[in-house]
């Protein structure tokens, strides 16, 4: 009788240990179909919320460009630089004109200067022995923005006090391309990358159809 009893416990934990592993594999089942189901509605979702905010983008960027474009054409006449150039570095430089010292002082291209009364104390990040590193400079307040633009293009015409020719490359320049390296070469900008950075800037908003207006 003891041994029959026990063959029956032992028959009731094998079917109620059938009963829990059916609950088990029946809830990864349902968990596996949750998972698809949301894996296949996240971008869907993702693509839905970003759609205004890049619109947004395009639509202020296209606006950035076309409020600069007829005064950077304005000093291409006058002075020589092609205005793609003149577009690109600005929004290079001021990240479409939102960065701080763009927003504030009007300094669409980080030029630096040295008179208190004129100038912010920033840091600023700089490619120096093969590293970036953050350094303190002093760099040019603007009334506006075309007075940075200007400012810009005559550093060009002027060149620097020790070489008066430093960017004449880059006024001679019959193209874009040729300009953006000129720039590098004539130690505008310490980033190896910047003429890649420019040059993939005017041909991503196809700026160069502003050289030829």
């Amino acid at each position: 009788m003891a041994k029959r009893k026990k063959r029956r416990k032992t028959n009731f934990l094998f079917k109620k240990g059938k009963l829990q592993l059916s609950g088990v594999i029946s809830l990864v089942l349902i968990f596996g179909m949750v998972v698809v189901l949301a894996v296949q509605l996240i971008p869907r979702i993702s693509f839905s919320t970003n759609q205004p905010e890049t619109t947004l983008n395009t639509t202020n960027h296209q606006k950035f460009i076309r409020t600069l474009a007829p005064y950077a054409q304005t000093m291409h006449r006058k002075y020589g630089v092609l205005p793609s150039i003149t577009i690109a570095q600005a929004i290079l430089e001021s990240d479409w004109g939102t960065s701080q010292l763009s927003d504030r002082y009007n300094n669409y291209f980080g030029m630096k200067g040295t008179i208190y009364q004129t100038t912010k104390e920033m840091k600023t990040q700089e490619f120096t022995n093969g590293k970036w590193v953050t350094v303190t400079a002093r760099f040019r307040v603007y009334n506006s923005w075309k007075d940075s633009v200007k400012d810009h293009t005559m550093l060009f015409v002027n060149g620097t006090n020790w070489n008066r020719d430093q960017y004449k490359g880059v006024l001679t320049a019959k193209d874009y391309k040729t300009a953006a390296r000129a720039l590098y070469a004539a130690g505008y900008a310490t980033d190896p990358d910047y003429p890649s950075k420019l040059i993939e800037l005017i041909q991503s908003y196809q700026l160069e159809k502003y050289d030829q207006q």
